[in-house]
């Protein structure tokens, strides 16, 4: 009874052990499976993300592929045939702008070559020739712009155009500090009327050409061309009053005798100046000079009027500084080596606006308004700037002590 029992017992025992093991090897294959299916959705999804990085990678790579085969066929294409593409161009813009310059010098010379005049002048001088332009039409005349030292002590004016007609002129008036003279013709003979430029705007290395008569009426019209060497140039002119200034503009353009009197042009064919001497000596070549058309602006109106130019009279007699000969033996004037520049009084007249302000025989005027006097010609030119009623502040050396005083401009020059 007691074997049967534990024999019982051990099948049991046996029985309990494999419903374990069985149930164990289910658990783990359950789990194992569990495990397999995870992996093989985080595989799936692994593979899924895997194939959507790559087709966005190819995307983009064909995209960038794209792009870079385009740029390479636009450079291949500019770059065509050494480059040619590129010469083409530089090459039309210079041809463009070499016809523009060509052309517009063509034209700029069709503005004004008419409207240029030749001009014989007969007088106490003799026969007398210069050059012109008409400038202006007003009712029944026509105004021609020249200088006065062509003009100057005439009688008789025959004005020839570039066309070879001829006509009579007559003397309106004229200006011999400026050196410019207006003479009127019938308004009918007038071939073309020249524009006047602005000479405020003249620069260094400005293209420009002169029109008129060098060497006489056989090459009347003839044009020079060049450019604009120096501005604000001053010159020093003999007057019949004895010496002065000029402001002038510099040019390396050709002028000879003949050319007196012309017009000076820019690229559009404007007169920026009136042709009034050349600088003719020993190695000396290329250096002409105009006066600037602005400065003749001022005064114009006055001139075809016919009215009377006035300019301050200071009633004083003036001696250069440097001439020491005149002042020391002449009029017993001695000035300190300290003063370097100015104009020496050799003469001042009583109840004349110098002597009311006080100035005296000896006084270098060093300064008018601020600005420097070198000598006489230049202290002329700073006071004809002003007009009757203005007042100048003046400084001068009196005994070597610098003073100043205030000049009020209550008289005009009784010449003019």
């Amino acid at each position: 009874m007691e074997k049967k029992d534990e024999k019982n017992e051990k099948e049991e025992l046996q029985s309990d052990v494999k419903e374990k093991l069985q149930s164990d090897v289910k658990e783990e294959i359950k789990e194992d499976n569990a495990i397999k299916n995870d992996n093989k959705k985080e595989f799936i999804n692994s593979s899924k993300k895997t194939s959507n990085n790559f087709f966005t990678s190819k995307v983009f790579l064909m995209v960038c592929t794209f792009i870079l085969g385009a740029f390479i066929m636009w450079g291949l294409t500019i770059t065509s045939n050494g480059g040619i593409l590129h010469q083409r161009v530089f090459s039309e813009n210079v041809k463009t702008t070499t016809l523009e310059e060509t052309s517009d010098l063509k034209t700029a010379i069709n503005n004004v070559y008419e409207s240029t005049v030749y001009i014989e002048v007969s007088g106490n001088r003799g026969s007398v020739a210069g050059s012109g332009f008409v400038y202006k039409i007003e009712g029944d005349k026509g105004y021609i712009l020249t200088n006065y030292h062509v003009i100057e002590d005439g009688s008789k004016f025959i004005v020839t155009f570039t066309d070879g007609t001829e006509t009579e002129a007559k003397l309106v008036n004229g200006d011999e500090y400026y050196d410019i003279a207006v003479l009127s013709i019938d308004s009918k003979n007038v071939k073309k009327v020249a524009t006047l430029g602005d000479s405020s705007n003249v620069e260094l290395g400005d293209t420009v050409f002169t029109v008129g008569a060098p060497m006489g009426k056989d090459y009347m019209g003839t044009i020079t061309k060049g450019i604009i060497s120096g501005i604000n140039r001053m010159v020093s002119v003999s007057l019949t009053s004895g010496n002065y200034l000029m402001e002038v503009i510099q040019t390396d353009a050709s002028i000879n005798t003949g050319n007196s009197g012309g017009p000076i042009c820019n690229i559009k064919g404007e007169v920026i100046g009136i042709t009034s001497s050349k600088l003719i000596g020993s190695g000396v070549e290329g250096m002409g000079f105009a006066i600037p058309i602005n400065s003749v602006n001022d005064i114009i109106n006055n001139i075809e009027k016919g009215n009377k130019i006035t300019r301050p009279y200071l009633g004083v007699q003036l001696v250069d500084l440097t001439n020491t000969f005149a002042l020391q033996y002449y009029y017993g004037i001695n000035i300190s080596s300290d003063v370097e520049f100015g104009a020496v009084l050799s003469l001042v007249e009583e109840n004349m606006p110098a002597a009311k302000a006080g100035l005296k025989v000896g006084d270098v005027i060093v300064e008018l308004d601020g600005k420097k006097v070198d000598d006489v010609s230049h202290f002329k030119y700073l006071l004809y700037k002003y007009s009757l009623g203005d007042k100048v502040e003046v400084k001068y050396y009196r005994d070597n002590k610098l003073s100043d005083t205030t000049i009020e401009l209550t008289e005009s020059i009784k010449s003019e």
